[in-house]
């Protein structure tokens, strides 16, 4: 499967497009990993284990998409854009919101 973050593919014709494909990636926050990013944040730096939530995030929603491309008989995801958010639950916290799109193609190979 090719993923790629461009729309065109070098030296590679796309037989069909299949459609819009999505992934959608939600964690739940932490009060242990929020107390240390609070300190982080008074004291400066980077807080490590959001950067490494959010790096799990990016790889689980590319996944995702590469999944849900296969099942539309694609064998290429082009144009992938992946987006980071929060979800305000109440004032106790927030989810941390990872999406993934593309577009599902066929290329001939």
């Amino acid at each position: 499967m090719i993923l790629t973050t461009t729309d065109v593919l070098q030296e590679v014709s796309i037989e069909s497009y299949l459609g819009v494909v999505t992934a959608e990636v939600v964690y739940g926050s932490n009060a242990l990993r929020d107390f240390f990013a609070g300190i982080r944040d008074i004291i400066g730096g980077r807080t490590g284990s959001y950067e490494r939530v959010f790096e799990q995030g990016q790889q689980e929603a590319i996944a995702e998409l590469e999944r849900r491309a296969t099942k539309l008989g694609a064998n290429a995801v082009i144009g992938i854009q992946v987006t980071t958010g929060t979800i305000n639950i109440d004032e106790s916290g927030v989810l941390l919101l990872i999406t993934g799109t593309g577009t599902a193609v066929r290329v001939r190979e």
